[in-house]
């Protein structure tokens, strides 16, 4: 049986509880065990680190201890995976850039706030997003600086409606990368809870955790 750690916390605004919950649902149906931890301190506890197969992260913002993030670094570096979405991965602590290297992409900005907009599938080959359509979304429209060396999955264009400099930027939704051995997956798509109610955006995320699992 594979197993999973889910930690969720910092800010309130992207509904981390209701997050971990979907989450546990959907790794519990695929047999997986689960652990949910509110606290950052579950990478210092080595009797789950050691046998955990897959991280989700749900935690927005806030500050990690040094040695609470080396745990996770570690634990990443050596093959455990690495999944999340929206800011629960991609603005978690803003000042910690070896945690922004893992994940391979830091938010910076959603212009318009809540949008209706576009994604486009880009790989129709990967397993994460094979046999997916492009698909509309209302929610945030993350723009992001992201790492070259991301694959990049699935993409999303700016219109320039409610920042006229960007308009036709092509921005990544959808990635995929290696941190040392781990796999790490990460999508922008899921500003609360109910934005995963969107089959597309479920099923991403979900087969994203599949893939990224040790």
């Amino acid at each position: 049986m594979k197993s999973a750690l889910v930690v969720w916390g910092g800010w309130d605004g992207h509904e981390p509880k209701l997050g971990a919950e979907l989450v546990a649902h959907l790794l519990g149906e695929r047999g997986y065990s689960v652990t949910v931890r509110d606290t950052l301190d579950a990478y210092l506890d080595s009797s789950i680190m050691s046998v955990v197969d897959l991280i989700v992260p749900i935690w927005t913002m806030d500050t990690i201890g040094e040695e609470q993030l080396k745990g996770l670094l570690n634990a990443v570096k050596g093959g455990v995976g690495l999944a999340g979405w929206h800011g629960g991965m991609a603005d978690s602590f803003r000042n910690s850039t070896e945690y922004q290297f893992m994940v391979g992409g830091q938010w910076v900005a959603h212009p318009g706030n809540i949008i209706d907009y576009r994604v486009n599938i880009i790989d129709h080959h990967d397993p994460i997003t094979a046999g997916i359509p492009d698909f509309a979304m209302h929610s945030e429209q993350y723009y992001m600086h992201t790492d070259p060396s991301n694959q990049v999955l699935a993409t999303t264009t700016f219109t320039g409606e409610h920042a006229s400099w960007i308009a036709g930027t092509v921005m990544p939704v959808v990635w995929k990368r290696m941190y040392g051995q781990g796999r790490v997956f990460y999508s922008s798509l899921g500003h609360v809870r109910s934005d995963l109610d969107v089959p597309e955006a479920r099923e991403i995320l979900l087969r994203g955790m599949l893939w990224a699992a040790r």
